[in-house]
């Protein structure tokens, strides 16, 4: 008995294998490919600045086509094509086991001809038994970490520029999500050892925010909760409980899924007496065979309830993203809270969200470009008050932000 069902179950599995194949057709995959290729050339608000050629985008893609066997490599098809563009706001809303993840807990920079550990997500992860920071990457699963960027599924973006291949070696970190990430590492001391990343324990925050206090500090982390509404009644609570304090930090390196600008206003609104501006938009309007022509605006947050006036920090780093970086240089924007940390995640710009005409699923675009007050571009901002990440060993971001506190209020 245990037999047949065995053959029954292989039989299903090869019927469906064989359903799914038969279902793939190449025409409509075209169409899709084209549709997303004319998305981008027309909507794509940073396609000048990637400098990627749509041409060759087109010929390599559409060869590919005739190979598709399943709608597991359909998705990959998209998302690949996607990561041509080494912007980690572009992605699919869709992702198989196969699938590379958004982001890591570690995060490296290109240096010369070696990949080093720059940032770790310290405040996030529970085990991390070595200090990693200032560490070479040397291999990832037995693989020779420039092999492993070659082997990237991407062919018309530049590999060697460093840019690309700090995106790309993110993206490598990040992953499959069924596939191991063992890295060997060479720490500052010189020694060698194998990192795992699947085995940091990363801290699962169960409230939307959580409060503190230190020497008459205020402390308010926001634990990625930037898109959830309820934030709004959670921070007020947690603000009026802070009236008292002789400053407040804001934290905002936990937000690495960002959020929505209804949360952000409805933050930044309880710390102004009158209107103030908090970041600029710019996207380019397009006529067919017309000049493009920028249009641009100031966004506005307005004061809302009861106000906290006295000294506030914000805190950011490499897993502050999007909306958490558009509040971080809303604050400073305003000229109402200094920024502290390291660089932010850098997504880059406003996100609308593109169909296809024959598949499931879809995918994001940056159509709008966002500016700090001064004019900075979002993505290129760096803290005014700079961190470097130095240690894992202690909150390096957190002691300076209660540094400049105490400083701000003798």
């Amino acid at each position: 008995m245990r037999q047949i069902t065995l053959l029954l179950i292989l039989l299903f599995n090869f019927s469906c294998t064989q359903s799914q194949e038969s279902n793939i057709d190449p025409v409509k995959i075209e169409e899709d490919l084209n549709g997303i290729l004319n998305s981008i050339s027309y909507n794509y608000v940073y396609l000048q600045e990637k400098n990627v050629d749509l041409n060759c985008i087109r010929e390599y893609y559409e060869a590919l086509i005739p190979n598709i066997k399943s709608e597991e490599e359909i998705v990959l098809f998209f998302e690949y094509l996607l990561d041509e563009f080494y912007d980690s706001h572009v992605h699919l809303n869709t992702a198989y086991n196969s699938s590379f993840r958004l982001s890591s807990p570690v995060y490296v920079t290109a240096e010369e001809d070696k990949i080093i550990v720059s940032n770790v997500w310290q405040t996030q992860i529970k085990n991390l038994k070595y200090d990693i920071i200032g560490a070479e990457l040397l291999m990832i699963n037995e693989i020779d970490f420039d092999k492993a960027i070659e082997q990237f599924p991407t062919h018309c973006n530049d590999k060697k520029a460093i840019n690309v291949k700090e995106w790309i070696s993110n993206k490598i970190l990040a992953g499959r999500y069924n596939q191991p990430r063992v890295l060997k590492l060479k720490l500052k001391n010189k020694s060698i050892i194998d990192f795992d990343l699947d085995k940091l324990e990363i801290r699962e925050e169960e409230n939307l925010l959580t409060v503190d206090e230190i020497d008459n500090i205020g402390i308010i982390r926001i634990n990625n909760s930037l898109g959830k509404d309820e934030i709004i009644n959670e921070f007020d609570n947690a603000l009026d409980s802070l009236f008292n304090t002789k400053g407040l930090i804001i934290d905002l390196r936990n937000t690495v899924n960002g959020g929505d600008s209804y949360e952000a206003r409805g933050i930044m609104s309880r710390f102004i007496n009158q209107p103030k501006p908090y970041q600029r938009h710019s996207f380019m309007a397009k006529s067919e065979g017309n000049p493009d022509v920028e249009r641009s605006w100031i966004e506005y947050v307005s004061p809302r309830k009861e106000q906290y006036k006295n000294p506030v920090l914000i805190l950011v780093g490499r897993w502050t993203g999007s909306m958490g970086e558009g509040l971080a240089i809303g604050f400073e924007g305003m000229e109402r809270g200094q920024v502290v940390g390291t660089e932010m995640e850098r997504l880059a710009g406003e996100m609308y969200g593109f169909s296809f005409k024959h598949q499931s699923f879809g995918f994001r675009l940056s159509t709008a470009k966002l500016f700090h007050i001064n004019g900075t571009p979002r993505e290129k901002y760096v803290p005014t008050n700079y961190v470097k990440q130095t240690t894992t060993e202690k909150d390096e971001t957190l002691e300076k932000g209660i540094e400049l506190i105490n400083k701000m209020t003798k």
